[in-house]
């Protein structure tokens, strides 16, 4: 059985107004939860250039797993995980980073960071059709409101960036392979990871497990399937490496899971609406990406529909 993962606030309360936290947990943490997000895409879009996708995700991994842990045993977070606990949180790294990322990497050697973002951001349609069968989800009108318009906006973005014949066919593919692993690790997550009040640590260390299994799994095919002097030692593969190692798996992962259990599967996949703006915005600013106009009009739904399915249900009288 799964051990309690969600975590009591790191912050000293007291010093913290309850209305300030409150703010910066429901609008603080998904807004730097997107960014990270968004920006994995273009420092993945960068790594890969200089080192193969396995080799590249499985020492990212490894790296991120081991200071995670560390970081939790210097806190003075105990580890509370059964035998169970680990095998499931191992499970849900495979799921949820290797296959997912592998298939989103593949995919990067040969369509944009932008059009990646935004392909990985239909989450949200996917998950939410999901979630009613198999969480027990409920569908407001204003979470299928808010889906629909999220679907315009990326439909606008869509043919926008297809118009332009840039993305090889291939790598679209693999990107529709990483949405559908994505989608169903979300799924995944909720079913054998639910929700529940314990220890601080148990967040902390069953990413942390989640990590390093991720690693663990695809160290052994990047040895036997790519060679280790395809690596190209630049400055811009260290600085991609280490913000996907330290800033993405470690704070957005975290962040991620986080909100799946307080917002549920379907609100928190919404925020992906806001990925593909953000990742266009990146790789045109990053990569000097070209951003057709018609991508900036897409926007506005999107923008519309993440606040429709994000809006918190009113409270019964």
């Amino acid at each position: 059985m799964v051990r309690p993962i969600r975590r009591r606030s790191t912050m000293h309360a007291a010093s913290i107004p309850a209305s300030d936290r409150s703010a910066l947990v429901r609008w603080g943490f998904p807004a730097l939860f997107v960014v990270l997000w968004a920006s994995a895409f273009t420092a993945a879009k960068v790594a890969v250039t200089y080192a193969p996708p396995f080799l590249l995700l499985s020492t990212r991994f490894l790296l991120a797993g081991l200071v995670l842990a560390g970081l939790a045993r210097l806190s003075g977070r105990r580890w509370t995980l059964g035998p169970g606990a680990v095998a499931r949180f191992a499970l849900l790294g495979i799921v949820t980073m290797a296959v997912y990322l592998a298939l989103s990497y593949f995919g990067m050697q040969s369509v944009t960071s932008g059009f990646a973002a935004l392909i990985i951001s239909m989450n949200p349609v996917l998950t939410v059709v999901l979630a009613a069968p198999l969480l027990g989800e409920k569908l407001t009108r204003a979470k299928l409101a808010g889906l629909a318009l999220g679907v315009v906006g990326v439909g606008i973005v869509l043919q926008s960036r297809l118009g332009g014949g840039i993305e090889g066919p291939v790598g679209i593919a693999f990107t529709f392979g990483a949405l559908v692993a994505l989608s169903a690790s979300t799924i995944l997550y909720k079913r054998i990871a639910p929700p529940s009040n314990g220890p601080s640590g148990d967040l902390w260390y069953g990413t942390a497990v989640q990590t390093l299994a991720a690693g663990i799994v695809l160290l052994p095919l990047g040895l036997a399937l790519e060679p280790v002097s395809a690596i190209r030692w630049t400055p811009e593969l260290l600085a991609g490496f280490l913000w996907l190692a330290l800033a993405v798996s470690l704070c957005s992962y975290l962040l991620w899971f986080d909100m799946l259990d307080r917002l549920g599967a379907s609100t928190a996949s919404a925020l992906h609406f806001l990925v593909p703006p953000i990742g266009l915005l990146l790789g045109w600013a990053v990569l000097g990406e070209h951003v057709p106009p018609l991508d900036l009009l897409g926007v506005v739904p999107i923008a519309l529909g993440i606040r429709l399915v994000t809006r918190p249900a009113p409270a019964r009288r």
